[in-house]
Protein backbone atom coordinates (compact mmCIF):
# COMPACT_ATOMS: atom_id res chain seq x y z
CA UNK A 1 0.00 0.00 0.00
CA UNK A 2 1.70 3.35 -1.05
CA UNK A 3 -0.52 5.14 1.86
CA UNK A 4 -0.16 4.58 5.52
CA UNK A 5 -3.90 5.87 5.96
CA UNK A 6 -7.19 3.56 6.61
CA UNK A 7 -9.70 3.51 3.57
CA UNK A 8 -12.99 3.53 4.37
CA UNK A 9 -15.49 1.77 2.08
CA UNK A 10 -19.41 2.90 2.56
CA UNK A 11 -21.40 0.14 1.11
CA UNK A 12 -25.94 1.64 1.30
CA UNK A 13 -28.62 0.01 -0.43
CA UNK A 14 -30.73 1.08 -3.04
CA UNK A 15 -34.88 1.45 -2.67
CA UNK A 16 -35.37 -2.47 -2.05
CA UNK A 17 -33.88 -4.34 1.05
CA UNK A 18 -32.32 -8.13 0.66
CA UNK A 19 -30.86 -7.66 -2.32
CA UNK A 20 -27.31 -8.81 -0.91
CA UNK A 21 -25.29 -5.61 0.55
CA UNK A 22 -24.06 -8.19 3.14
CA UNK A 23 -23.12 -10.69 0.52
CA UNK A 24 -21.27 -7.61 -1.72
CA UNK A 25 -19.49 -5.87 1.32
CA UNK A 26 -18.24 -9.52 2.48
CA UNK A 27 -16.82 -10.20 -1.69
CA UNK A 28 -15.61 -6.95 -2.04
CA UNK A 29 -13.37 -7.69 1.34
CA UNK A 30 -12.28 -11.08 0.11
CA UNK A 31 -11.30 -9.56 -3.00
CA UNK A 32 -9.44 -6.69 -1.09
CA UNK A 33 -7.52 -9.33 0.91
CA UNK A 34 -6.63 -10.62 -2.69
CA UNK A 35 -4.95 -8.08 -3.54
CA UNK A 36 -2.42 -8.18 -0.62
CA UNK A 37 -4.75 -5.63 1.81
CA UNK A 38 -5.48 -6.08 5.46
CA UNK A 39 -9.57 -5.64 5.35
CA UNK A 40 -12.25 -5.44 8.23
CA UNK A 41 -16.16 -4.99 7.96
CA UNK A 42 -18.35 -3.19 10.30
CA UNK A 43 -22.11 -3.55 10.28
CA UNK A 44 -24.38 -0.76 10.96
CA UNK A 45 -28.08 -1.90 12.07
CA UNK A 46 -30.87 1.31 12.42
CA UNK A 47 -32.62 -0.56 14.91
CA UNK A 48 -33.28 0.97 18.31
CA UNK A 49 -32.23 -2.83 19.69
CA UNK A 50 -28.69 -2.54 21.36
CA UNK A 51 -28.05 -5.41 19.76
CA UNK A 52 -29.15 -8.22 17.91
CA UNK A 53 -30.12 -10.99 20.64
CA UNK A 54 -33.52 -9.88 21.74
CA UNK A 55 -34.82 -9.98 18.05
CA UNK A 56 -36.76 -12.51 16.35
CA UNK A 57 -34.68 -14.79 13.77
CA UNK A 58 -38.28 -14.72 11.82
CA UNK A 59 -38.19 -11.59 10.99
CA UNK A 60 -34.64 -10.45 11.57
CA UNK A 61 -32.96 -13.68 10.57
CA UNK A 62 -29.99 -15.41 12.61
CA UNK A 63 -28.38 -14.45 15.66
CA UNK A 64 -24.78 -14.59 14.92
CA UNK A 65 -22.31 -14.61 17.76
CA UNK A 66 -18.65 -12.50 18.13
CA UNK A 67 -15.88 -14.68 19.59
CA UNK A 68 -16.05 -12.24 22.66
CA UNK A 69 -19.47 -12.25 23.03
CA UNK A 70 -21.90 -10.16 21.19
CA UNK A 71 -24.90 -10.69 19.57
CA UNK A 72 -25.48 -9.56 16.44
CA UNK A 73 -26.98 -9.48 12.78
CA UNK A 74 -25.86 -12.39 10.88
CA UNK A 75 -24.05 -10.15 7.88
CA UNK A 76 -21.07 -10.43 10.51
CA UNK A 77 -21.10 -14.19 9.81
CA UNK A 78 -21.11 -13.73 6.08
CA UNK A 79 -18.00 -11.50 6.87
CA UNK A 80 -16.45 -13.54 9.00
CA UNK A 81 -16.77 -16.95 6.25
CA UNK A 82 -15.53 -14.50 3.18
CA UNK A 83 -12.43 -12.85 5.13
CA UNK A 84 -11.59 -16.05 6.81
CA UNK A 85 -10.88 -14.23 10.23
CA UNK A 86 -12.74 -13.15 13.52
CA UNK A 87 -14.75 -9.94 13.50
CA UNK A 88 -15.03 -8.77 16.89
CA UNK A 89 -17.61 -6.42 18.69
CA UNK A 90 -16.13 -3.43 17.82
CA UNK A 91 -17.36 -4.10 14.64
CA UNK A 92 -21.03 -4.24 15.00
CA UNK A 93 -23.33 -1.18 16.47
CA UNK A 94 -27.13 -0.69 16.35
CA UNK A 95 -28.83 2.96 16.40
CA UNK A 96 -29.87 1.83 20.24
CA UNK A 97 -26.09 0.98 20.95
CA UNK A 98 -24.52 4.37 19.47
CA UNK A 99 -27.80 6.38 21.86
CA UNK A 100 -27.02 4.23 24.92
CA UNK A 101 -23.24 5.43 24.58
CA UNK A 102 -23.80 8.91 24.06
CA UNK A 103 -26.11 9.22 26.83
CA UNK A 104 -23.90 7.54 29.08
CA UNK A 105 -20.92 9.71 28.33
CA UNK A 106 -23.05 12.60 28.77
CA UNK A 107 -23.80 11.35 32.04
CA UNK A 108 -20.15 11.35 32.91
CA UNK A 109 -19.46 14.59 32.08
CA UNK A 110 -17.51 13.58 28.86
CA UNK A 111 -19.00 16.45 26.82
CA UNK A 112 -17.71 19.45 29.51
CA UNK A 113 -20.88 20.85 29.66
CA UNK A 114 -21.24 21.26 26.13
CA UNK A 115 -25.24 20.71 24.84
CA UNK A 116 -25.19 17.14 23.43
CA UNK A 117 -27.26 17.43 20.00
CA UNK A 118 -28.09 14.41 17.64
CA UNK A 119 -26.05 16.42 14.99
CA UNK A 120 -22.78 16.33 15.20
CA UNK A 121 -22.62 14.31 18.25
CA UNK A 122 -24.45 10.72 17.40
CA UNK A 123 -22.58 10.83 14.03
CA UNK A 124 -19.27 11.59 15.71
CA UNK A 125 -19.75 9.13 17.83
CA UNK A 126 -20.21 6.44 14.74
CA UNK A 127 -17.11 7.47 12.95
CA UNK A 128 -15.51 7.10 16.03
CA UNK A 129 -16.35 4.01 16.15
CA UNK A 130 -15.44 2.99 12.88
CA UNK A 131 -12.20 4.46 13.49
CA UNK A 132 -11.85 2.68 16.44
CA UNK A 133 -12.24 -0.87 14.26
CA UNK A 134 -9.80 0.15 11.85
CA UNK A 135 -7.42 0.81 14.70
CA UNK A 136 -7.90 -2.27 16.15
CA UNK A 137 -7.85 -4.58 13.38
CA UNK A 138 -4.95 -2.66 11.74
CA UNK A 139 -6.60 -2.67 8.81
CA UNK A 140 -5.90 -1.13 5.29
CA UNK A 141 -9.82 -1.08 4.08
CA UNK A 142 -12.74 -0.40 6.74
CA UNK A 143 -16.31 -2.02 4.99
CA UNK A 144 -18.76 -0.27 6.62
CA UNK A 145 -22.05 -1.92 5.30
CA UNK A 146 -25.17 0.80 6.45
CA UNK A 147 -28.43 -1.58 6.96
CA UNK A 148 -31.45 -0.95 5.69
CA UNK A 149 -31.86 1.26 2.46
CA UNK A 150 -31.39 5.03 1.48
CA UNK A 151 -34.21 7.65 2.44
CA UNK A 152 -34.91 5.60 5.53
CA UNK A 153 -35.91 7.85 8.35
CA UNK A 154 -33.64 5.42 10.99
CA UNK A 155 -30.70 5.59 8.32
CA UNK A 156 -29.92 9.34 8.03
CA UNK A 157 -27.80 9.63 10.65
CA UNK A 158 -25.60 6.97 9.72
CA UNK A 159 -25.39 8.63 5.88
CA UNK A 160 -24.24 11.90 7.82
CA UNK A 161 -21.64 10.35 9.56
CA UNK A 162 -20.46 8.82 6.43
CA UNK A 163 -20.27 12.40 4.69
CA UNK A 164 -18.84 13.81 7.39
CA UNK A 165 -15.76 11.24 7.59
CA UNK A 166 -15.74 11.91 3.74
CA UNK A 167 -15.65 16.16 4.41
CA UNK A 168 -12.64 15.17 6.79
CA UNK A 169 -10.98 12.53 4.80
CA UNK A 170 -11.78 13.12 1.56
CA UNK A 171 -9.07 11.15 0.18
CA UNK A 172 -9.89 8.27 2.10
CA UNK A 173 -13.71 7.72 1.38
CA UNK A 174 -15.19 5.76 -1.30
CA UNK A 175 -19.10 5.77 -1.52
CA UNK A 176 -20.66 2.33 -2.75
CA UNK A 177 -24.55 2.17 -3.76
CA UNK A 178 -26.13 -1.73 -4.12
CA UNK A 179 -29.12 -1.29 -5.99
CA UNK A 180 -31.93 -3.79 -7.40
CA UNK A 181 -33.06 -3.41 -10.99
CA UNK A 182 -36.04 -5.19 -11.47
CA UNK A 183 -37.38 -6.53 -15.12
CA UNK A 184 -41.45 -6.61 -14.48
CA UNK A 185 -42.93 -9.29 -16.14
CA UNK A 186 -45.50 -7.65 -18.29
CA UNK A 187 -42.75 -5.41 -19.40
CA UNK A 188 -40.02 -7.44 -20.22
CA UNK A 189 -37.36 -4.64 -19.95
CA UNK A 190 -34.73 -4.07 -16.99
CA UNK A 191 -35.91 -1.03 -15.48
CA UNK A 192 -32.91 1.50 -14.28
CA UNK A 193 -35.29 4.22 -12.40
CA UNK A 194 -35.23 2.89 -8.99
CA UNK A 195 -31.35 3.15 -9.53
CA UNK A 196 -31.62 6.83 -10.50
CA UNK A 197 -34.32 7.25 -7.65
CA UNK A 198 -31.91 6.01 -5.26
CA UNK A 199 -29.01 7.96 -6.37
CA UNK A 200 -31.00 11.47 -6.05
CA UNK A 201 -32.19 9.90 -2.35
CA UNK A 202 -28.43 9.24 -1.73
CA UNK A 203 -27.62 13.10 -3.19
CA UNK A 204 -30.26 14.49 -0.98
CA UNK A 205 -28.11 12.99 1.85
CA UNK A 206 -24.92 15.01 0.54
CA UNK A 207 -23.75 12.02 -0.84
CA UNK A 208 -22.98 11.36 -4.23
CA UNK A 209 -21.87 7.57 -4.97
CA UNK A 210 -18.68 6.94 -6.34
CA UNK A 211 -19.57 3.08 -7.97
CA UNK A 212 -22.73 1.03 -8.11
CA UNK A 213 -23.43 -2.25 -7.87
CA UNK A 214 -26.15 -3.35 -10.25
CA UNK A 215 -28.20 -6.42 -8.70
CA UNK A 216 -30.33 -7.96 -11.26
CA UNK A 217 -31.89 -11.87 -12.31
CA UNK A 218 -29.46 -11.17 -15.15
CA UNK A 219 -26.05 -9.70 -16.63
CA UNK A 220 -26.38 -5.90 -16.73
CA UNK A 221 -25.95 -5.00 -20.39
CA UNK A 222 -23.73 -2.06 -21.77
CA UNK A 223 -27.24 -0.13 -22.60
CA UNK A 224 -28.47 -0.29 -19.03
CA UNK A 225 -24.67 0.95 -17.94
CA UNK A 226 -24.63 3.80 -19.83
CA UNK A 227 -27.72 4.78 -18.90
CA UNK A 228 -27.32 4.94 -15.02
CA UNK A 229 -23.95 6.31 -15.50
CA UNK A 230 -25.85 9.48 -17.25
CA UNK A 231 -28.57 9.52 -14.95
CA UNK A 232 -26.39 9.21 -11.64
CA UNK A 233 -23.46 10.45 -12.66
CA UNK A 234 -21.23 7.70 -11.97
CA UNK A 235 -18.40 6.24 -14.71
CA UNK A 236 -19.54 3.53 -16.54
CA UNK A 237 -16.85 1.28 -15.67
CA UNK A 238 -17.94 1.73 -12.04
CA UNK A 239 -21.56 0.79 -13.07
CA UNK A 240 -20.79 -3.35 -11.85
CA UNK A 241 -23.10 -6.02 -12.62
CA UNK A 242 -24.23 -8.58 -9.92
CA UNK A 243 -26.98 -10.93 -11.55
CA UNK A 244 -28.13 -13.72 -9.72
CA UNK A 245 -26.12 -16.67 -8.72
CA UNK A 246 -26.39 -20.00 -7.56
CA UNK A 247 -24.11 -19.54 -4.92
CA UNK A 248 -22.85 -16.63 -2.93
CA UNK A 249 -19.60 -18.00 -2.85
CA UNK A 250 -19.36 -17.48 -7.14
CA UNK A 251 -19.90 -13.10 -6.50
CA UNK A 252 -16.24 -12.02 -5.74
CA UNK A 253 -15.45 -13.85 -8.78
CA UNK A 254 -18.05 -12.23 -10.61
CA UNK A 255 -17.37 -8.88 -9.68
CA UNK A 256 -13.91 -9.35 -10.57
CA UNK A 257 -15.05 -10.14 -14.12
CA UNK A 258 -15.95 -6.24 -14.10
CA UNK A 259 -12.07 -5.40 -12.33
CA UNK A 260 -14.25 -4.05 -9.16
CA UNK A 261 -10.96 -4.83 -7.70
CA UNK A 262 -8.57 -2.83 -9.24
CA UNK A 263 -11.26 -0.21 -9.58
CA UNK A 264 -11.37 0.29 -6.07
CA UNK A 265 -7.49 0.10 -5.63
CA UNK A 266 -7.30 2.68 -8.86
CA UNK A 267 -9.49 5.11 -6.88
CA UNK A 268 -7.35 5.29 -3.75
CA UNK A 269 -4.15 5.73 -5.62
CA UNK A 270 -2.65 2.45 -4.17
CA UNK A 271 -1.00 -0.36 -5.68
CA UNK A 272 -1.73 -4.08 -4.69
CA UNK A 273 0.10 -7.44 -5.78
CA UNK A 274 -2.87 -9.32 -6.70
CA UNK A 275 -2.67 -12.89 -6.31
CA UNK A 276 -4.20 -15.40 -8.02
CA UNK A 277 -7.59 -16.36 -6.36
CA UNK A 278 -6.67 -20.16 -7.18
CA UNK A 279 -8.16 -21.10 -3.51
CA UNK A 280 -11.40 -19.29 -3.71
CA UNK A 281 -11.58 -20.62 -7.85
CA UNK A 282 -11.40 -24.12 -6.47
CA UNK A 283 -13.77 -23.74 -3.92
CA UNK A 284 -16.22 -22.58 -6.51
CA UNK A 285 -15.49 -25.15 -9.05
CA UNK A 286 -16.66 -27.68 -6.24
CA UNK A 287 -20.10 -25.38 -5.36
CA UNK A 288 -20.56 -25.59 -9.09
CA UNK A 289 -19.80 -29.11 -9.94
CA UNK A 290 -23.04 -30.58 -10.71
CA UNK A 291 -20.88 -34.25 -11.19
CA UNK A 292 -21.03 -34.27 -7.76
CA UNK A 293 -22.72 -37.20 -5.54
CA UNK A 294 -24.98 -35.51 -3.12
CA UNK A 295 -25.89 -35.99 0.53
CA UNK A 296 -29.09 -35.57 2.01
CA UNK A 297 -29.15 -33.65 5.26
CA UNK A 298 -32.40 -32.48 7.34
CA UNK A 299 -32.76 -29.63 9.57
CA UNK A 300 -35.41 -30.14 12.29
CA UNK A 301 -36.32 -26.64 13.56
CA UNK A 302 -39.28 -24.09 14.03
CA UNK A 303 -37.80 -20.80 12.79
CA UNK A 304 -38.34 -22.17 9.25
CA UNK A 305 -42.52 -21.10 8.58
CA UNK A 306 -43.26 -17.13 7.73
CA UNK A 307 -46.67 -17.72 6.21
CA UNK A 308 -46.35 -19.53 3.20
CA UNK A 309 -42.59 -18.64 2.90
CA UNK A 310 -39.56 -21.06 4.49
CA UNK A 311 -37.07 -18.16 6.12
CA UNK A 312 -33.31 -19.96 5.95
CA UNK A 313 -31.40 -17.12 7.29
CA UNK A 314 -33.06 -18.41 10.55
CA UNK A 315 -30.31 -20.89 10.31
CA UNK A 316 -28.03 -19.64 7.92
CA UNK A 317 -24.91 -20.24 9.88
CA UNK A 318 -25.60 -23.99 10.14
CA UNK A 319 -26.92 -24.41 6.37
CA UNK A 320 -23.12 -22.73 5.27
CA UNK A 321 -21.35 -25.01 7.85
CA UNK A 322 -22.86 -27.84 5.79
CA UNK A 323 -22.14 -26.94 2.50
CA UNK A 324 -18.71 -25.92 3.77
CA UNK A 325 -18.49 -29.72 5.00
CA UNK A 326 -20.19 -31.21 2.14
CA UNK A 327 -17.65 -29.66 -0.63
CA UNK A 328 -15.22 -30.60 1.36
CA UNK A 329 -15.80 -34.03 1.02
CA UNK A 330 -16.59 -33.74 -2.64
CA UNK A 331 -20.45 -33.66 -1.89
CA UNK A 332 -22.79 -31.44 -3.28
CA UNK A 333 -25.06 -30.60 -0.37
CA UNK A 334 -28.93 -31.30 -0.50
CA UNK A 335 -30.82 -29.40 2.76
CA UNK A 336 -34.45 -30.37 3.12
CA UNK A 337 -36.01 -27.71 6.63
CA UNK A 338 -37.90 -30.61 8.58
CA UNK A 339 -40.72 -28.42 10.58
CA UNK A 340 -40.84 -30.49 13.86
CA UNK A 341 -44.24 -29.46 14.78
CA UNK A 342 -45.41 -31.54 12.11
CA UNK A 343 -43.90 -34.81 13.74
CA UNK A 344 -45.79 -33.75 16.80
CA UNK A 345 -49.43 -34.12 14.94
CA UNK A 346 -48.31 -37.15 12.47
CA UNK A 347 -45.45 -39.16 14.64
CA UNK A 348 -45.79 -41.77 11.38
CA UNK A 349 -44.12 -38.62 8.76
CA UNK A 350 -40.95 -40.12 11.37
CA UNK A 351 -40.39 -42.79 9.14
CA UNK A 352 -39.61 -40.42 5.84
CA UNK A 353 -36.28 -39.63 7.99
CA UNK A 354 -34.69 -42.91 6.69
CA UNK A 355 -34.38 -41.08 3.06
CA UNK A 356 -31.98 -38.49 4.96
CA UNK A 357 -28.29 -39.18 5.11
CA UNK A 358 -27.80 -37.32 8.23
CA UNK A 359 -30.05 -35.43 10.60
CA UNK A 360 -29.61 -31.87 12.52
CA UNK A 361 -31.10 -30.40 15.44
CA UNK A 362 -29.87 -26.74 15.44
CA UNK A 363 -30.30 -24.40 18.29
CA UNK A 364 -33.42 -22.42 19.47
CA UNK A 365 -36.02 -21.27 22.48
CA UNK A 366 -39.06 -22.21 23.55
CA UNK A 367 -41.80 -25.07 23.48
CA UNK A 368 -42.89 -24.77 20.19
CA UNK A 369 -42.04 -28.00 18.23
CA UNK A 370 -39.45 -29.50 21.38
CA UNK A 371 -41.60 -32.54 21.64
CA UNK A 372 -40.90 -33.06 17.50
CA UNK A 373 -37.39 -32.33 17.64
CA UNK A 374 -37.25 -35.17 20.60
CA UNK A 375 -39.02 -37.80 18.48
CA UNK A 376 -36.85 -36.68 15.72
CA UNK A 377 -33.80 -37.70 17.64
CA UNK A 378 -35.08 -40.30 18.83
CA UNK A 379 -35.52 -41.92 15.31
CA UNK A 380 -32.31 -40.79 14.26
CA UNK A 381 -30.74 -43.07 17.49
CA UNK A 382 -32.65 -45.58 17.23
CA UNK A 383 -32.52 -46.19 13.23
CA UNK A 384 -28.61 -45.45 13.21
CA UNK A 385 -28.84 -42.36 11.91
CA UNK A 386 -25.67 -39.73 11.74
CA UNK A 387 -26.79 -36.83 14.25
CA UNK A 388 -25.58 -34.10 14.79
CA UNK A 389 -27.44 -31.79 17.83
CA UNK A 390 -26.01 -27.97 18.15
CA UNK A 391 -27.16 -26.35 21.97
CA UNK A 392 -30.91 -27.02 22.43
CA UNK A 393 -30.40 -29.97 20.62
CA UNK A 394 -27.98 -31.30 22.63
CA UNK A 395 -30.14 -30.55 25.57
CA UNK A 396 -33.20 -32.40 23.82
CA UNK A 397 -30.97 -35.01 22.88
CA UNK A 398 -29.92 -35.33 26.57
CA UNK A 399 -33.95 -35.28 27.35
CA UNK A 400 -34.56 -37.90 25.16
CA UNK A 401 -31.65 -40.21 26.05
CA UNK A 402 -33.03 -39.80 29.79
CA UNK A 403 -36.65 -39.93 29.08
CA UNK A 404 -36.38 -43.79 26.99
CA UNK A 405 -33.02 -45.21 27.81
CA UNK A 406 -33.07 -44.13 31.62
CA UNK A 407 -36.31 -44.89 31.80
CA UNK A 408 -36.89 -41.24 33.61
CA UNK A 409 -40.04 -40.35 32.02
CA UNK A 410 -40.82 -37.24 33.09
CA UNK A 411 -37.39 -35.46 31.93
CA UNK A 412 -37.55 -32.42 30.66
CA UNK A 413 -35.74 -29.05 30.59
CA UNK A 414 -36.92 -26.06 33.38
CA UNK A 415 -37.04 -23.90 30.48
CA UNK A 416 -40.17 -25.56 29.77
CA UNK A 417 -41.27 -27.48 32.18
CA UNK A 418 -40.06 -25.34 35.83
CA UNK A 419 -41.40 -28.25 38.23
CA UNK A 420 -40.31 -30.95 36.20
CA UNK A 421 -39.67 -34.27 38.48
CA UNK A 422 -36.11 -34.75 36.36
CA UNK A 423 -34.57 -31.60 35.53
CA UNK A 424 -32.26 -33.21 33.33
CA UNK A 425 -31.47 -29.67 31.99
CA UNK A 426 -31.26 -26.48 34.28
CA UNK A 427 -30.75 -23.24 34.91
CA UNK A 428 -27.57 -22.26 35.06
CA UNK A 429 -26.49 -21.11 38.53
CA UNK A 430 -25.46 -17.44 37.35
CA UNK A 431 -28.68 -17.02 35.34
CA UNK A 432 -30.74 -17.38 38.27
CA UNK A 433 -30.56 -14.07 39.24
CA UNK A 434 -31.06 -12.47 35.37
CA UNK A 435 -34.18 -14.74 34.69
CA UNK A 436 -35.53 -13.43 37.93
CA UNK A 437 -35.01 -10.05 37.52
CA UNK A 438 -35.96 -9.64 33.45
CA UNK A 439 -32.49 -8.76 33.04
CA UNK A 440 -32.98 -10.92 29.43
CA UNK A 441 -30.69 -8.74 27.13
CA UNK A 442 -26.70 -9.57 26.33
CA UNK A 443 -26.55 -11.88 29.73
CA UNK A 444 -26.35 -15.28 28.50
CA UNK A 445 -23.25 -17.15 28.19
CA UNK A 446 -21.76 -15.73 25.26
CA UNK A 447 -18.71 -15.59 23.24
CA UNK A 448 -15.47 -18.39 23.51
CA UNK A 449 -15.11 -20.88 26.50
CA UNK A 450 -12.95 -23.24 26.81
CA UNK A 451 -13.80 -27.26 26.31
CA UNK A 452 -11.53 -29.89 27.62
CA UNK A 453 -11.41 -33.18 25.48
CA UNK A 454 -11.68 -36.71 27.08
CA UNK A 455 -9.08 -39.11 25.26
CA UNK A 456 -10.01 -42.11 23.55
CA UNK A 457 -13.67 -40.08 22.72
CA UNK A 458 -14.82 -39.59 18.65
CA UNK A 459 -14.37 -35.87 19.67
CA UNK A 460 -10.91 -36.36 20.35
CA UNK A 461 -10.52 -38.04 16.77
CA UNK A 462 -12.20 -35.25 15.29
CA UNK A 463 -10.18 -32.39 16.59
CA UNK A 464 -7.43 -33.89 17.46
CA UNK A 465 -6.37 -31.74 20.23
CA UNK A 466 -7.59 -32.30 24.36
CA UNK A 467 -8.29 -28.33 24.17
CA UNK A 468 -10.31 -26.05 22.11
CA UNK A 469 -12.44 -23.03 22.13
CA UNK A 470 -15.82 -22.27 20.89
CA UNK A 471 -18.81 -20.04 20.96
CA UNK A 472 -21.62 -20.07 23.26
CA UNK A 473 -25.69 -18.73 23.44
CA UNK A 474 -27.49 -20.21 26.40
CA UNK A 475 -28.77 -20.15 30.02
CA UNK A 476 -29.63 -23.78 30.67
CA UNK A 477 -27.10 -26.57 31.04
CA UNK A 478 -26.66 -30.42 31.88
CA UNK A 479 -27.90 -30.88 35.21
CA UNK A 480 -24.90 -32.69 36.34
CA UNK A 481 -26.56 -34.15 38.95
CA UNK A 482 -27.90 -36.92 36.74
CA UNK A 483 -24.49 -37.55 34.69
CA UNK A 484 -23.60 -40.92 36.55
CA UNK A 485 -27.27 -41.98 35.72
CA UNK A 486 -26.70 -41.23 32.32
CA UNK A 487 -23.49 -42.11 31.93
CA UNK A 488 -24.20 -45.57 33.18
CA UNK A 489 -26.59 -46.36 30.61
CA UNK A 490 -23.85 -45.15 28.05
CA UNK A 491 -23.64 -41.52 27.33
CA UNK A 492 -20.51 -40.50 27.29
CA UNK A 493 -19.80 -36.92 28.28
CA UNK A 494 -16.78 -36.97 25.67
CA UNK A 495 -16.31 -32.63 26.47
CA UNK A 496 -16.89 -30.34 29.43
CA UNK A 497 -15.75 -27.20 30.41
CA UNK A 498 -13.16 -27.30 33.30
CA UNK A 499 -13.68 -23.74 34.86
CA UNK A 500 -17.36 -24.65 35.59
CA UNK A 501 -17.43 -28.70 35.09
CA UNK A 502 -20.34 -27.76 32.15
CA UNK A 503 -21.13 -30.50 29.83
CA UNK A 504 -20.09 -29.23 26.36
CA UNK A 505 -19.86 -32.12 23.94
CA UNK A 506 -21.80 -35.70 24.57
CA UNK A 507 -21.90 -38.85 22.36
CA UNK A 508 -23.10 -42.32 21.86
CA UNK A 509 -19.72 -44.44 21.14
CA UNK A 510 -21.88 -47.65 19.42
CA UNK A 511 -24.08 -45.50 17.24
CA UNK A 512 -22.83 -44.34 13.73
CA UNK A 513 -22.58 -40.82 14.59
CA UNK A 514 -24.16 -39.40 17.46
CA UNK A 515 -22.47 -35.86 18.42
CA UNK A 516 -24.48 -32.75 20.34
CA UNK A 517 -22.69 -29.75 21.18
CA UNK A 518 -23.60 -27.32 23.89
CA UNK A 519 -21.51 -24.73 22.03
CA UNK A 520 -22.45 -23.40 18.55
CA UNK A 521 -19.70 -24.89 15.97
CA UNK A 522 -21.47 -23.84 13.03
CA UNK A 523 -20.21 -19.83 13.87
CA UNK A 524 -16.72 -20.82 13.09
CA UNK A 525 -17.19 -22.93 9.73
CA UNK A 526 -15.33 -21.24 6.84
CA UNK A 527 -15.68 -22.08 2.95
CA UNK A 528 -12.07 -22.37 2.79
CA UNK A 529 -11.58 -24.02 6.43
CA UNK A 530 -14.92 -26.40 7.18
CA UNK A 531 -15.62 -27.04 11.10
CA UNK A 532 -14.12 -30.04 11.84
CA UNK A 533 -17.33 -31.60 13.95
CA UNK A 534 -19.29 -30.41 9.97
CA UNK A 535 -16.93 -32.31 8.43
CA UNK A 536 -16.50 -35.46 10.36
CA UNK A 537 -20.70 -35.50 10.04
CA UNK A 538 -20.52 -35.04 7.06
CA UNK A 539 -18.17 -38.25 6.31
CA UNK A 540 -20.01 -40.32 8.59
CA UNK A 541 -23.37 -39.37 6.23
CA UNK A 542 -21.46 -40.07 2.80
CA UNK A 543 -20.76 -43.45 4.34
CA UNK A 544 -23.82 -44.23 5.42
Amino acid sequence: MTSNKTKYIFVAGGVMSGVGKGVATASIGRILKEYGFSVTAVKIDPYINVDAGTMNPVEHGEVFVTEDGLECDQDIGNYERFLDQNILKTNYMTTGSVYQAVIQKERNLEYGGKCVEVVPDIPNEVIGRIKNAARINRADFVLVEIGGTVGEYQNMLFLEAARMLKLTEPANVLFLLVSYLPIPQMVGEMKTKPTQYAVRTLNMAGIQPDMIIARSSVPLDNERKKKISVFCNVADHNVISAPDVDSIYEIPINFEKDKLGLRIVNHFGLTGAKKNFNKWKNLVGRVKNKKLLSVKIGIAGKYFASGAFTLADSYISVIEAVKHAAWANNRRPVITWLNAEGYEKNPRALTKLKEFDGIIVPGGFGSRGVEGKIKVINYARTNNIPFLGLCYGLQLAVIEFARNICNLKKAHTTEIAPDTVHPVICTMSEQLANIANKNLGGTMRLGSYVCEIKNGTLAHKIYGSGMICERHRHRYEVNNKYIDELEKKGLVRSGINPDKNLVEIIELPKHKFFVATQFHPELKSRPLNPHPIFRSFIKAAISK
